[in-house]
């Protein structure tokens, strides 16, 4: 038995697909077991044990016709038997049908039943706590048995000597591991996934009013440096001093490594939060109106992760709209989203913290 699992895109969505692998290796131990992603994901899923190898597969493969026949037959040379397809879109459909393998599972959409032996409906309504976008995951791996776990926890796996590293980096930088450390997701992956920056500031002048001692770290991409330092340059003096904007990992591991050196995280719902999640880290997030709560609040607990949505305050707002009409409206509806309204609940998790 050798099989491939095909997860491209985001940080969140590679690092939570993983969770298949676990259960293969539990029901198949003999089995040989491929993943296949974008290459600036690849540390999120880094010695795993489940994994036998990690194919990087480059965006601009699929755009060369020429690099991506070469692709599909270094696919087919690989002799699969079943592919997972996850990502479930034209390209990876492509892939999977050229593989030749005899079991070819993915999602239900209009364009991809061809490609497939068997595909599956994205579920509504989450089962367990652990949340849709973990469980529609491994109901695909009832196309291969029916006695698979309805759901598996994501784990990111790194060493004590990796992290002893960036620990002693940190305090070399001047932050005092005695106190909190909290990472902030300052913002989203895009605008449509990041809470205002107005009202992200004030959120975060709540958070050390609350906890005085604790030390922040921002965390947001590259590109988005003029975005951060506006968030940070509209906080209290206060907040300020105990933000340490100098601190930052341009590179997906380094990042990793401190966040495993923090004691929780705060802020956008995304990649870094379940990041932090996969390291057994508090988190406290803020989803995107454009998101369905139930699909990315996973294994939340309303303790030690917790997350808010404006359909928690104004479910009205959702209760008749097309599936698509926050795109147009995302701005307006964040804005009705404001800071007094998530206060409480942020209160609450930090004390229940105990930090």
């Amino acid at each position: 038995m050798k099989i491939l699992i095909i997860q491209q895109k985001m940080v969140g969505d590679v690092l939570t697909s993983s969770i298949l692998f676990e259960a293969l290796r539990k029901k198949y131990p003999e089995a040989e077991l491929h993943y296949l992603i974008y290459p600036h994901t690849k540390p999120v899923v880094e010695n795993n044990p489940f994994i036998d190898k990690v194919i990087e597969y480059a965006p601009k493969i699929g755009k060369d016709p020429v690099k991506f026949l070469k692709f599909l037959n270094f696919i087919r040379g690989e002799s699969y038997s079943e592919i997972i397809d996850i990502y479930s879109k034209i390209s990876s459909g492509i892939i999977a049908s050229y593989s030749g393998a005899s079991i070819r599972l993915g999602f239900q959409k209009n364009y991809t039943r061809p490609f497939y032996t068997q595909t599956f409906t994205y579920k509504e309504n989450p089962e367990t706590h652990a949340g849709l976008a973990v469980e529609n995951r491994m109901q695909v791996l009832k196309g291969l048995d029916q006695d698979f776990p309805k759901e598996l926890k994501p784990k990111i796996y790194i060493s004590s000597e990796e992290k002893k590293v960036f620990r002693n980096k940190l305090q070399k930088q001047g932050v005092d591991l005695d106190h909190p450390v909290i990472m902030c997701g300052v913002l989203g992956s895009s605008s449509m996934k990041s809470y205002p920056g107005n009202y992200m500031s004030c959120l975060l002048d709540e958070l050390i009013n609350q906890v005085p001692t604790a030390q922040i770290l921002f965390n947001y991409l590259p590109w988005q440096t003029a975005e951060a330092q506006n968030i940070y340059n509209h906080c209290q003096s206060a907040t300020q001093s105990r933000i340490f904007l100098d601190i930052y990992e341009n590179s997906l591991k380094g990042f990793i490594l401190n966040a495993a050196n923090c004691d929780l995280y705060f802020g956008n719902e995304g990649g870094a939060a379940n990041i932090m999640k996969a390291l057994e880290l508090p988190t406290f997030s803020i989803h995107s109106p454009i998101v369905k709560k139930n699909y990315w609040a996973i294994y939340e607990d309303d303790e030690k992760h917790v997350s808010v949505h404006l359909e928690d305050f104004q479910p009205h707002l959702f209760t008749s709209c097309p599936p698509k009409f926050s795109k147009q409206k995302n701005a307006a509806l964040y804005q009705k989203l404001n800071p007094e309204l998530i206060k409480l609940k942020l209160n609450e998790f930090l004390k229940n913290l105990e930090i």
